[in-house]
């Protein structure tokens, strides 16, 4: 992906404030993973892992993502949400799917600690291949 399509890609997101929340999360998760920006789908993707789960099913995914959706900035925590339980306490406001963080405006959360567990779903996923799905995800 080109710096000239990311650009395109994130003057389209709306509303203005998921706009402004896409830039702080690209900054951070750049930050954390060390990693260059990549489009997957309509998620922006750092690094990559492999997941192979006791059906056979294996594949590979975004090691840390985010998605600037309408209604809130979705950040894929594929080691599971419950892995990071302790963290989540002290985020600010936030709704949580099995494996979905949602945030509807980021400087009303501590960005140190959304910066905490970006970088543990991180070392988590990219430590060897990831044999969990995010619902089996551990606790921390």
């Amino acid at each position: 992906m080109t710096a000239r399509e990311l650009d395109r890609f994130l003057a389209a997101v709306t509303p203005a404030k998921r706009q402004r929340d896409a830039h702080t999360m690209l900054a951070l998760m750049k930050r954390v993973t060390g990693a260059e920006p990549v489009l997957w789908g309509t998620a922006i993707g750092f690094g990559s892992y492999h997941y192979r789960y006791d059906s056979g099913r294996e594949g590979d995914a975004a090691a840390a993502a985010f998605a600037p959706r309408k209604a809130a900035t979705v950040v894929y925590l594929m080691d599971g949400v419950g892995a990071h339980e302790r963290d989540l306490a002290r985020l600010g406001p936030h709704t949580t799917g099995v494996g979905c963080l949602y945030l509807k405006d980021l400087e009303r959360v501590d960005l140190k600690v959304l910066q905490r567990i970006v970088a543990r779903s991180w070392r988590t996923l990219t430590r060897d291949t990831y044999t969990l799905r995010a619902r089996e995800g551990g606790r921390s």
